[in-house]
């Protein structure tokens, strides 16, 4: 690789994507760059924000594989048989996890009541209670964190454990992931502090220990390259079947619709994302897979809510420079 396109490309990095911690290459299959910033490292795991969304999608493709979720067409309810139903309310019990997968399902607030919710020790039941309203399900509504943490609760009830557990068992050991333990937010300080770390390390959970579905999770750039490389390659991963082919398949393809963005949906996935999809966080932090070039890239990055638009990046300096790399 030429160094001085090579010097060109970090200088830009840390002229318009300062909070960039990590990024790594991946061309057919082996590392073509990897390089760290900010006084970061390879060891370093860096909050993902939504890129945690991406995560549980695995999750839930895992456990339909293995039976212990049927199908995506299951309704929510279905996995919480002690709910009790508000007197009414008839939308909630036709929401499906696919609904959840997709974004579209219907909520009953407008702008997310964010303190009620954080202030409360179940986000799974939270989440439930607002969810429905007089709205169907079918429209797209992203929800960043409000909603999300539903699938939480229906992994954690159909597999008999907590997410973080089935998580190490089923996708982090066999990819050589470690996770260290929950991280729990008491005060909305805590909640603060825990964004704006720069080296956390963990998954965020609530009082219960119900994990995060939609934020929370401490990955390394290099963890993130393995997930693209292990959804590039169909779900196997040195030669065992992670998560099955038909899963990576459908989680990866259209589902639903942004409209305003522009900008379509899988399953937690974003999909026709420059030729192929993304496990796209806050800040930059991205999991970018593009099946036709065999590429992967994965950044993680620092908080900044003014961060460059980090596709945009991909397309004009990181693609160009790597496509036709040989290392």
């Amino acid at each position: 690789m030429n160094e001085e396109k090579i010097t060109a490309l970090e200088k830009k990095i840390q002229k318009e994507h300062g909070n960039i911690a990590g990024m790594v290459v991946l061309k057919d299959g082996r590392t073509v760059y990897e390089n760290y910033f900010n006084g970061c490292g390879a060891d370093d795991t860096i909050h993902v924000f939504s890129v945690t969304k991406s995560i549980v999608s695995i999750l839930a493709g895992i456990a339909i594989d293995r039976g212990y979720i049927g199908s995506v067409a299951q309704k929510v309810l279905d996995f919480f048989p002690d709910y009790t139903v508000k007197r009414g309310e008839k939308t909630i019990q036709t929401i499906t996890l696919k609904n959840l997968l997709t974004m579209t399902a219907p909520y009953k607030f407008r702008s997310a009541p964010y303190t009620r919710f954080f202030s409360s020790e179940d986000w799974v039941m939270a989440a439930l209670d607002l969810l429905g309203g007089r709205k169907p399900a079918g429209e797209f509504r992203y929800m960043e964190m409000i909603g999300p943490d539903i699938l939480s609760g229906i992994l954690s009830n159909a597999t008999g454990q907590p997410v973080l557990d089935f998580a190490r068992e089923a996708l982090f050991e066999p990819l050589h992931i470690a996770v260290a333990s929950n991280i729990v937010l008491y005060t909305p300080q805590e909640h603060v502090a825990f964004i704006k770390k720069n080296c956390a390390s963990g998954w965020v959970a609530d009082e219960k220990g119900h994990n995060t579905a939609g934020w929370g999770l401490t990955l390394t750039a290099v963890d993130m390259a393995k997930i693209g490389q292990l959804y590039l390659d169909g779900g196997k991963w040195e030669g065992r079947q992670i998560v099955s082919e038909e899963w990576v398949a459908e989680s990866t393809a259209e589902h639903s619709r942004w409209e305003k963005e522009k900008l379509s949906y899988g399953y937690l996935w974003w999909t026709g994302i420059l030729n192929g999809y993304a496990a796209m966080g806050n800040s930059g932090n991205i999991i970018y897979v593009n099946p036709a070039d065999k590429m992967v890239v994965s950044i993680a990055a620092l908080f900044k809510p003014t961060a460059k638009d980090i596709m945009e990046f991909i397309e004009k300096d990181i693609k160009p420079l790597f496509c036709g790399a040989e290392g």
